[in-house]
């Protein structure tokens, strides 16, 4: 939809993505994604609190998607796919495959990042601290899933598994968050989605508390890597990879 030069003002790409999914509701299109770069903006999630936002008074916009408060701006690329998904609605499920494609696309950047459990989105771990010591008390066992320090449970169990990094508890050091995700589902399609740090000014984060973690940072892919990389060499990669994990998804049962 435009990056660079062409960034989207905020408004405009929500304008466009309600326009898509009337659409996509009526089976007028196929499932469509825009991808694109925003001008500087704070969007603020359903679940956004207070003390999160920024101090010194920024302008919010607020938004219906899930999750809570991030920036969007140059050097970031953002996905929305306007995607109707098959019955039963399974909202997690979704939200993995994102992640899914997202992961593998900063495996063709040349760099390995995971899921952590109980957080969306994409993340690269911190580093091991040596001789860390894991308090028999405050871990409980679910399953194959470890919660560590008291962290709060209800966490959805597709989330346990090898490809999900146990909880930070004292054990590395801070994990760094490198795409965020934030949906919505309405009549069965989807809106909002991803947010990839190619290689934004970091400094916008500081006026927030992204995604209301305080115990994690933030990244992006030329902090990373140790060379730029930006929103325009990410773009067509990402594009294949969504490509690949869509086509995975069964047909929707409702579609006409």
């Amino acid at each position: 939809m435009g990056i660079g030069e062409g960034s989207v003002p905020y408004e405009e790409a929500w304008a466009e993505q309600q326009r898509l999914h009337a659409l996509r509701v009526a089976d007028e299109i196929p499932d469509t994604v825009l991808l694109l770069e925003h001008l500087p903006v704070y969007t603020a999630g359903k679940r956004t609190n207070p003390e999160d936002r920024p101090l010194d008074g920024t302008p919010v916009v607020e938004v219906n998607r899930g999750g809570e408060i991030t920036w969007h701006g140059p050097g970031q690329l953002i996905g929305y796919p306007i995607v109707k998904l098959p019955d039963p609605i399974d909202v997690v499920a979704y939200v993995r495959r994102l992640e899914e494609a997202l992961i593998r696309s900063c495996a063709d950047f040349g760099l390995e990042t995971t899921r952590v459990e109980g957080r969306s989105g994409v993340w690269v771990l911190g580093e091991t601290i040596p001789d860390a010591v894991v308090d028999p008390s405050q871990v409980v066992e679910i399953g194959k899933l470890t919660l560590r320090m008291g962290l709060p449970l209800g966490i959805d169990p597709r989330l346990a598994g090898p490809e999900y990094a146990p909880s930070n508890a004292g054990q590395r050091g801070d994990d760094r968050k490198l795409a965020a995700i934030g949906v919505r589902v309405a009549r069965g399609v989807t809106m909002h989605g991803f947010a990839l740090n190619c290689n934004p000014d970091m400094t916008w984060f500081d006026r927030i508390v992204p995604c209301g973690i305080r115990d994690a940072g933030v990244a992006s892919v030329t902090s990373e890597l140790g060379r730029d990389f930006g929103v325009g060499e990410a773009l067509p990669v990402v594009e294949k990879r969504l490509g690949e994990v869509f086509a995975e998804l069964p047909e929707p049962a409702f579609a006409r």
